[in-house]
């Protein structure tokens, strides 16, 4: 079928709006049309090729939108089912037997290979075609996190899928699968701190942001927030922050440790920063965890104090908030209707067209979650 995607086609260019071809669903997947895809950092690292994911690609997995089609197998999916779609992971693997599929054993091949998974290999190409002008055609990497939702249309799985109610804003609620619960599961489903627990998070975009609103879920207190833009610290107190300092100014280390003596029980880095990550984890009192979800380069290092560390301190890795996500959108989802999770404050939607102009804003701060829109 023909639909309208964003292309990379080159390392660090620019987001292109083409004319592919799409092929029909495969045993297990299904087809969406796509109503709406956030973009997160991680399409940006991936057009710039901190990942090996190959070009020329479709990127984009926050997407939302409403089942038009579904391959043979698929059970628990029908055609006029309002979904999120969200992470993908093998099923089998021993993480994903265990429950956690966010540690896939296979997560780089399912969610960054450019390339479909079908049964229980990695080398069927992605669903995209592009029909040239001397009559051939040119094969698109695409199956991004097994959707590639900046487009009108993509195919994913249906494992992959969440099924919600029809009367939800689809154009609100696409970010909650991945940016949202990644910040939100950080708090609620990993560190898931006592009340009454001191917590620092550096960085207040969309993840870090998410993890303010969890933590006052939680009753954290205080809620310290570390950034450098000040308008984002402002509505990191208006979202529950109950300190915000501005690292542009000065090291917080010190005002951070005034506040909280003896340190902070939890830390949780968005940033990705060794520098920043060391400093979180300088903050922790005795037996206190850091939790690290910012993406670093592959190959970032990051120095600790032995002795620190000696003391029952953990730094602790995070992918994609420990979400089980047929179970956790859905409760994101409640938290967003009850007014506890309100996300609409962080999205600025634009049309799929104006793609640049929303990475733009994203990157000067100006707008802190943009949602595109696909009609």
């Amino acid at each position: 079928m023909h639909i309208k995607a964003a292309v990379v086609r080159e390392s660090g260019g620019p987001f292109l709006i083409e004319d592919l071809e799409l092929e029909a669903p495969l045993e297990g997947e299904v087809l969406v049309r796509i109503l709406a895809c956030g973009i997160c950092h991680t399409d940006l690292i991936i057009r710039d090729q901190f990942y090996p994911t190959p070009l020329p690609v479709v990127l984009g997995h926050e997407g939302a939108g409403i089942v038009e089609a579904v391959g043979l197998g698929v059970k628990s999916v029908k055609p006029g089912d309002h979904v999120l779609m969200s992470f993908s992971a093998c099923g089998s693997c021993p993480s994903c037997v265990e429950g956690a599929k966010a540690y896939c054993w296979h997560h780089m091949q399912m969610n960054f290979s450019g390339m479909r998974y079908s049964g229980k290999a990695w080398d069927v190409p992605a669903p995209l075609l592009k029909r040239l002008p001397s009559g051939g055609v040119e094969r698109i990497n695409g199956a991004f996190f097994n959707q590639s939702a900046l487009a009108t249309h993509a195919i994913a799985t249906e494992d992959n899928v969440v099924v919600v109610d029809a009367d939800l804003d689809l154009k609100m609620l696409a970010p909650l699968g991945c940016g949202f619960q990644t910040g939100a599961g950080a708090i609620l489903n990993t560190l898931r701190p006592e009340v009454g627990s001191s917590l620092v998070i550096t960085g207040a975009g969309n993840v870090g942001l998410a993890a303010v609103m969890a933590a006052a879920i939680s009753h954290c207190h205080p809620i310290i927030v570390i950034d450098r833009v000040p308008e984002r610290l402002a509505l990191a107190r208006e979202l529950g922050a109950t300190h915000v300092f501005d690292s542009s100014d000065s090291d917080p280390l010190p005002a951070v440790l005034a506040l909280c003596p003896g340190g902070v029980r939890y830390g949780l880095d968005t940033t990705g920063h060794p520098a920043v990550l060391q400093s979180i984890f300088q903050m922790l009192q005795a037996r206190g965890i850091c939790g690290l979800i910012g993406g670093s380069k592959p190959g970032a290092e990051v120095s600790l104090d032995m002795t620190h560390l000696l003391f029952g301190r953990t730094v602790r890795g995070i992918l994609q908030g420990d979400s089980q996500p047929k179970k956790f959108l859905p409760q994101l989802v409640k938290l967003f209707r009850d007014g506890l999770f309100p996300i609409d404050r962080l999205i600025r939607h634009y049309r799929l067209d104006e793609i640049e102009n929303a990475i733009a804003d994203m990157k000067s701060g100006a707008t802190i979650k943009p949602v595109l829109l696909m009609e």
